[in-house]
Order: structure tokens, then sequence, then C-alpha cells
């Protein structure tokens, strides 16, 4: 989503392969000034031939940058989680929503499906906090860049990916109900009890409130 090339025009200084993706025609003349016109894909980013554009790029490393479009924000990150070639993101959200990836420390019941896929799969951290007032015109909305590095070696299998998301969309499926009750809509309830027990987590405990190697830990029992 490069609209009229106020970062590929810097970007394009650096001496590196540049590929954009922007679905609003109007923008193209201005980025054909700083890339080559079959480095522009003129189309919906959520619709994007991945499997495609990388059949030639098995050697490269991309990184992905992006003041993502917030009412789609999500989807587009969780489909970039899944595409082992994007090494590195610098990405823009919502600051709500970027707090869903990367919650601030200390935040108590912050565990939520977004940040514990981002945390076993990313080393990610914050580059800047920005103020409508940085847009023109100015939404009414805070804005957060988050940096994102791919793991080398991480927490769980990247394969299993869909899997801990379909286990993930149950666990905080309802915000206010006991983890027990929503898990036994899959699991047997004798197989939760046991792993809560071993791992020494209250029964009646909610998702929010689950450390990272505690949800981790029930995964990986269930």
């Amino acid at each position: 989503g490069p609209g009229p090339g106020i970062l590929t025009e810097h970007l394009s200084k650096k001496g590196i392969d540049i590929s954009l993706i922007e679905m609003d025609q109007r923008f193209i003349t201005y980025l054909e000034e700083f890339v080559e016109k079959d480095h522009i894909f003129l189309e919906d980013a959520l619709k994007f031939d991945w499997q495609d554009f990388l059949k030639d790029k098995t050697e490269k490393k991309i990184w992905l940058v992006s003041n993502l479009p917030y009412n789609i924000s999500v989807p587009l990150t969780l489909q970039f989680f899944q595409i082992p070639q994007i090494q590195f993101m610098s990405l823009m959200y919502q600051k709500e929503v970027g707090e869903k990836f990367y919650p601030p420390v200390n935040q108590k019941n912050s565990m939520n499906s977004l940040s514990f896929l981002a945390e076993t799969f990313f080393e990610v951290g914050v580059v800047a906090k920005v103020s409508p007032g940085s847009f023109t015109p100015p939404p009414k909305v805070n804005s957060i860049v988050l940096n994102f590095i791919r793991k080398q070696s991480p927490q769980l299998p990247p394969e299993a990916f869909k899997e801990i998301e379909k286990f993930l969309r149950l666990a905080f499926s309802e915000k206010r109900k006991q983890l027990k009750k929503l898990l036994k809509k899959k699991y047997p309830l004798t197989a939760i009890e046991t792993a809560l027990n071993e791992l020494q987590i209250e029964q009646n405990i909610r998702a929010e409130a689950l450390t990272y190697t505690q949800l981790k830990g029930l995964y990986e029992k269930l």
C-alpha cells in the first residue's frame, strides 16, 4: 500500500530490489518515478498471489514495509506470518490493534491469540508511536509502528500454524468464560483438567490470564 510513494521514494535510494502492491490506480504514475513498472502490482493485497511472486525468489529474504489499511490489518498480518520468506516486517497499526500483537509491559490479563502467535514466531518491538497530527488529514486514532524479526528456531513448528490458530480461536472465543468450558467443546474434560493440573494452572482460569509458557504448554498437551 505505498500510496503516492512517500516512503517508497526514500527506500528507492537504498539500492535494494523493491516491489510494490497497490490497488489504487491513481498512484501508479507517482510510483513509476521510483520503481520499475514490472515491480508494481496493481492488486488487492489480501488476494495477492505470494506463491507466484516468490517462485523465482528462493534465495531472497523479504523485508515487508507497510502502513497497513487499518480495517484489514489483522488478516493481512496473519497472512504475512505464514510466508517464511518474509523475514522482517515494519508495520504500522492503529495503536489498540498493534498492542494486541505486542502488549505493553506489565499489562495484566493481556494474553490474546495475536500476541501468542507473534511471540511464537517473531521477535517483536516498538519502532515508534505516531500521533494523529503526523497524517494529512489527521485520523481520530493513535498509531504504532512495530518491527517483526522472524525467529529461526520458533517456539512451535511453523507448519502447525493453522492448527495453533484454531486452538487459539477456541481458547479466546468468549472472553468472560472460563478456559476449561471453552476447550471442552473440542477436548475431553478429563484431558483438560489433567493438563491444567500438570501445568499448575487454576481450573477456573480465563485464557487472557495465562502466561505465554502456560498457554504453549496447554496447546502441546492437548
